[in-house]
């Protein structure tokens, strides 16, 4: 069996120089490391601001392969620190086909595993559709130097059934690159309400699931029209005014208690233990996996019930 392990989620604010982004990422794992984090993981879509805002062509020059530079530098700071990583990445799988990409890399610098996001939204300000092609890797976990560790990134967040999969995997934690924050026009009446509800569907996937969860937000105000690389804005001006990223990264046990919570406005890194023992004995007094009527769930395939 595992022995305990130590979670860093890497809560940053990103800019719009993807290499600032991408150095900003080197200098904070590598305090984490200084931190005796053993397992860190990065938000959604690091290298640059959420570009997802609007629908922009140019913004695919913005994709890269795997493996690739940003491969290359992650894998050397694990090997250097002798540190599991989750990134989360724009891939360029081949011409016309992307994905929103999570990547894990063991502490000897190998990748380890790779997970295209499955579920992709299409809302204001959040156009993913137009950008990502659907996962088809499956939901997969991935054993490492530390522990077994499940990856799904944000919009997966709300699926409970995203979340099962990857446990039955046998996942010891399921990392959650995110990136989730409020309209601003919206933040008054419907801010706090969104920040719990995002919490509490996580924190449910854990008790549900006997599973540690570790979901890493970005954080700060990020304009629509952003431009990442100095690529060309569309025409039409602000309209939709922006995202402000929420941040309140968190790790929660398979109880469902917090461990660690960062802020909703400031960069950090959180920390927190992960104890195989604790999920054996969480699952004893729970035995939700036991009970499962497997021999019942085929209607879960259909879209709805009538």
């Amino acid at each position: 069996m595992y022995k305990a392990f130590t979670i860093g989620l890497i809560q940053m604010r990103m800019e719009e120089d993807v290499n600032a982004n991408l150095a900003k990422a080197q200098a904070m794992l590598e305090k984490a490391a200084k931190q005796g984090v053993q397992v860190a993981c990065l938000p959604e879509l690091f290298r640059s601001p959420y570009f997802c805002k609007t629908e922009n062509p140019a913004v695919f020059d913005l994709a890269e392969s795997i493996p690739g530079k940003t491969t290359e530098t992650i894998a050397a700071i694990a090997r250097q620190h002798g540190m599991v990583i989750v990134a989360s990445l724009f891939e360029r799988r081949t011409a016309g086909i992307y994905h929103n990409t999570s990547v894990v890399f063991d502490a000897d610098g190998r990748q380890v595993g790779m997970y295209r996001k499955m579920h992709i939204p299409d809302d204001p300000l959040y156009y993913e559709k137009y950008y990502f092609t659907p996962g088809d890797l499956g939901f997969k976990a991935f054993d490492t130097q530390f522990g077994t560790l499940g990856q799904l990134v944000c919009w997966d967040q709300w699926y409970p059934e995203a979340a099962r999969l990857t446990a039955m995997q046998g996942a010891h934690v399921l990392f959650y690159p995110t990136a989730i924050g409020w309209h601003p026009a919206e933040k008054a009446e419907f801010g706090a309400a969104q920040a719990d509800a995002w919490e509490t569907v996580q924190r449910g996937h854990a008790i549900a699931n006997g599973v540690y969860v570790a979901a890493c937000n970005r954080v700060g105000f990020e304009p629509s029209l952003a431009s990442p690389l100095s690529l060309p804005p569309l025409a039409g001006g602000d309209q939709e005014g922006g995202i402000e990223f929420f941040g309140n990264s968190f790790i929660a046990d398979p109880f469902g208690r917090i461990l660690a919570k960062a802020s909703s406005d400031k960069e950090e890194i959180i920390t927190a233990v992960c104890d195989p023992a604790i999920q054996e004995q969480t699952r004893r007094w729970w035995p939700f996996l036991r009970d499962r009527r497997i021999d019942a769930y085929g209607g879960i395939t259909q879209r709805f019930g009538k």
